[in-house]
């Protein structure tokens, strides 16, 4: 009887073994979902930033919260940020990042107005 029931889940097993390795018609689907997720919580938060404030001239963003994900620091030289106090500089920084923010513990912002020339 066990192997009665085995035998009817093989073709979702073997559904499922295809698209993790991704050699079926379901590649795609399960492709960019799997890139998605392999796209680590600081590069999702340096591409966020880097859309919303183009002239960012350095980012860095490191998790310190042990790698839990739960507590970052942002440190962020931008051109947007020339002419600003600093309290409308963090401003932008959880303005671009406020769907992010909503899923963390805690955050530690730094930033720097980029040298004009």
């Amino acid at each position: 009887m066990f192997r009665n029931f085995v035998k009817v889940f093989e073709p979702v097993k073997n559904h499922l073994v295809r698209a993790v390795a991704g050699n079926g018609a379901s590649t795609e689907v399960a492709g960019s979902v799997y890139e998605k997720n392999c796209v680590s919580k600081e590069q999702q938060l340096t591409d966020a930033l880097k859309k919303a404030m183009p002239g960012i001239t350095y980012i860095s963003v490191q998790d310190i919260s042990g790698g839990c994900g739960a507590m970052f620091e942002i440190s962020v030289e931008a051109k947007e940020f020339v002419g600003l106090n600093r309290v409308k500089q963090h401003r932008l920084v959880t303005d671009s990042l406020k769907n992010e923010i909503a899923e963390m513990h805690g955050i530690r912002i730094h930033t720097t107005p980029a040298a004009t020339q």
